[in-house]
């Protein structure tokens, strides 16, 4: 089973932007997967609601409850930032869901698979293409 590791910025999507990243990871993820945050991640989205207002904040929230209600689940760790998180913990079964552009060229360069949002619109599964 594939792992789709969700990052923060990604979970405010749905709010945002007013798209169902989950019926949307179906789409895109013709195989087995479990979607998976990191705890720091939780933190992040509570200081977003402590710390800002308007959409985003209300976006914050809303992950929140989405994460409860479409049990995903939570990776405890022992250190702060999520995105060296994310690169500390890949594997050939981890996918990640990001919205961050460096982040996501990282990934790639180490040949790992990335879902993003195109067109602010729907969801795309991208991999390094190799040039030939």
């Amino acid at each position: 089973m594939k792992r789709i590791i969700i990052d923060t910025n990604f979970l405010l999507i749905p709010l945002q932007f007013r798209i169902d990243i989950f019926s949307e990871f179906s789409r895109v993820c013709d195989f087995n997967y479990g979607m998976f945050i990191f705890d720091k991640s939780i933190d992040e989205l509570k200081n977003i609601i402590k710390k800002q207002s308007g959409k985003d904040r209300k976006a914050a929230q809303f992950a929140l409850k989405l994460i409860k209600l479409k049990n995903i689940s939570v990776i405890n760790s022992s250190h702060n930032g999520v995105d060296s998180l994310i690169l500390e913990n890949l594997d050939k079964d981890a996918i990640v869901a990001t919205q961050d552009i460096k982040l996501k060229k990282k990934l790639l360069e180490k040949g790992a698979s990335v879902i993003i949002m195109r067109q602010k619109k729907y969801l795309e599964l991208e991999t390094l293409k190799l040039r030939t």
